[in-house]
């Protein structure tokens, strides 16, 4: 089975880096995570600062997210700050549709934007939740989107907790994605009614199976990130990071 390099996405520690930001990457790097998806700096820490601590925690910038639910953002500004803190060469986006048409016309922006990040060498990604596993005239709103955008413009950071939120199985569903998923989040889900995020490896979903078709679909990238925890969640990050030990497919 291939080894990946393994990331954290911070947002699974956003209380603990907006009281201690350099504290919090370092809590990170001791668990023992090489790749971390971020963006700029705090206020008071200039990008070169940044770039610095992350180099002597031996962090690396694998990719950073433009925002949420918007399109309006500077191609440029994100591009010249991968560059700075020599970065990774992904851009994600989260967004939410309020129709068919609606998601048609950001489809459209999302091919330009795409472009606009491929002549900077950098891969514009879609990253999913559940609600794009609704329905638009019998068709979910991300095969739609996946149609509808252009693989050369507008990849994939698929999400395995919030496919099998939205009803799907992540194992087949990724298996439809090869040469389009450079990147792909892993969380796993409580067993039960709620479907809690649980920390890997301690769920009910299939790593195993979920490591093979990353392999099979060209998956660069796997990103740990648990939106909330019962626990500490520097301790789920410990516990998911120990348990992609144990499960063997994790670059160390």
């Amino acid at each position: 089975m291939k080894k990946f390099p393994v990331a954290v996405q911070p947002y699974t520690i956003r209380e603990a880096l907006s009281q201690d930001y350099a504290g919090a990457l370092e809590k990170v790097a001791e668990i023992g995570f090489k790749g971390i998806e971020l963006g700029r700096p705090p206020e008071g820490m200039t990008i070169a600062q940044q770039k610095a601590l992350l180099d002597r925690l031996g962090l690396k910038v694998v990719g950073t997210h433009a925002g949420f639910d918007t399109l309006e953002f500077d191609t440029d500004r994100i591009a010249d700050y991968l560059e700075e803190v020599d970065g990774g060469k992904f851009v994600a986006i989260s967004m939410k549709f309020d129709s068919r048409e609606d998601l048609l016309e950001k489809a459209k922006k999302m091919n330009r934007i795409g472009e606009l990040f491929k002549k900077r060498g950098i891969t514009f990604l879609y990253h999913n939740h559940n609600w794009e596993f609704e329905k638009f005239d019998g068709e979910y709103a991300l095969d739609i989107l996946l149609r509808e955008t252009d693989p050369e413009l507008v990849q994939t950071e698929l999400d395995t907790f919030w496919i099998k939120k939205g009803g799907e199985d992540p194992v087949t569903y990724l298996s439809k994605l090869k040469g389009r998923a450079p990147m792909l989040h892993i969380k796993d889900v409580e067993a039960g009614e709620e479907q809690f995020f649980a920390e890997i490896g301690e769920g009910i979903l299939d790593f195993p199976a979920i490591a093979r078709v990353a392999e099979e679909i060209g998956v660069q990238w796997m990103v740990v990130e648990q939106d909330l925890s019962r626990r500490d969640p520097f301790d789920s990050l410990r516990i998911s990071y120990a348990n992609l030990k144990k499960l063997g497919f994790m670059e160390q």
